[in-house]
C-alpha cells in the first residue's frame, strides 16, 4: 500500500516533477479544478457584481493606473468602496473591470504566477512576458466571457531595459495592445478616454499625470452611472497607484483625498472639466 504524503512529511510528487516555470501550467496538470477555467458554470447568463472604469496615463519617469470604487450589478449599486487596483509585483500592476469575483481571483493568481516564476527561474519577467503571461489568463477565461463573466483588466508598469512606463490593454479574448500615452477600460472607458484625449500631452510631470486620471474618471462618473465619482461624504475616493524606477507605490488616503477635492472644487467653476492641458 502506497504511504499517504502527509503521513510521511513528504511533499505529493507533483511538487517534485519538473515541468515549467508558469504555476498555471502547474496548476493546469495537476489540479485544473482550481484554475477559473476548470469549474463548471450552470447554463445562460450569470450575474455578478462588476467592476467599472480603470484608467491609465505615461508621465515622464513613470506610469500612473487608476480606478473608482463602484461595483454594479445590473442597475443596483453592488458596493461603493470597492478596490480594482491591484501590485502585480514590484514594478507593475492590474486595473480589473468586469465580473469583480473572478478578476480579483485571477489577479492573485497573476501574482502568483509571477512570483513562482522568478522563485524557479531566478529572474524577474521582462514587462513585455508578464503582459503576455496576463494574455494567456484571459484567453483562458474565454468560456466563462462568454456566460457572461467576462474580466478585461488594464496592464502597467515600469520597463527596466526601456526606462519608461508603459501601458497594456486586453479584449476578452487575451487579445493585447500596447497603448500610448493613455488608456482606459470598463463601461465609463468611453468618456474617460475623451476627457484623456484633450488633456494629455508628451512631457507630464507626475503630480500632472495624476490629475489628469482623476479628471477622467470624474468625467467618466459624469457620463456613465455605473462609474462612482469621488464620495466626500463617505470619505470614498479614486484608488491613484503610481510606478516609477523605484517600483509601486499607492497614494495614501490623505493624498487621493486633497487630489479629488482640489479636481471637485474646480468642477464647481468649470463644470465640464478644462479645455486644455493641465499647467
Amino acid at each position: 500500500m502506497e504511504a499517504n504524503p502527509r503521513s510521511t512529511g513528504r511533499l505529493p510528487a507533483a511538487f517534485l516533477t519538473p515541468g515549467s516555470s508558469s504555476f498555471i501550467d502547474f496548476l493546469a496538470d495537476h489540479s485544473p479544478e482550481l484554475l477559473p477555467s476548470g469549474r463548471k458554470l450552470p447554463e445562460g447568463i450569470v450575474e455578478a457584481p462588476h467592476g467599472t472604469t480603470i484608467v491609465a496615463a505615461t508621465f515622464a519617469g513613470g506610469v500612473v493606473l487608476a480606478g473608482d470604487r463602484r461595483a454594479t450589478m445590473g442597475n443596483m449599486i453592488a458596493q461603493r468602496d470597492i478596490e480594482k487596483v491591484f501590485p502585480a509585483d514590484e514594478y507593475s500592476a492590474v486595473g480589473i473591470a468586469g465580473t469583480a469575483g473572478l478578476a480579483v481571483e485571477m489577479v492573485k493568481l497573476f501574482q502568483l504566477e509571477l512570483e513562482h516564476f522568478e522563485k524557479v527561474e531566478g529572474v524577474t519577467l521582462s514587462l513585455e512576458g508578464k503582459a503576455n503571461r496576463l494574455s494567456t489568463m484571459i484567453r483562458g477565461n474565454l468560456g466563462m466571457a462568454m456566460q457572461g463573466l467576462a474580466v478585461v483588466p488594464l496592464f502597467a508598469g515600469w520597463d527596466e531595459g526601456k526606462e519608461k512606463g508603459r501601458i497594456f490593454s486586453y479584449d476578452v479574448t487575451g487579445g493585447r495592445s500596447e497603448e500610448q500615452g493613455y488608456a482606459a477600460t470598463g463601461s465609463g472607458s468611453i468618456f474617460a478616454r475623451g476627457s484623456m484625449k484633450k488633456l494629455y500631452r508628451a512631457g507630464l510631470t507626475e503630480e500632472q499625470a495624476t490629475t489628469l486620471v482623476v479628471q477622467a474618471l470624474y468625467d467618466a462618473a459624469d457620463d456613465d452611472s455605473a462609474t462612482g465619482g469621488p464620495d466626500m461624504a463617505r470619505r470614498i475616493f479614486p484608488i491613484v497607484t503610481v510606478i516609477t524606477e523605484e517600483g509601486f507605490r499607492r497614494l495614501s488616503e490623505a493624498e487621493s483625498s486633497a487630489l479629488a477635492r482640489s479636481v471637485t472644487e474646480r468642477r464647481l467653476e468649470q463644470p465640464d472639466g478644462p479645455r486644455a492641458a493641465l499647467l
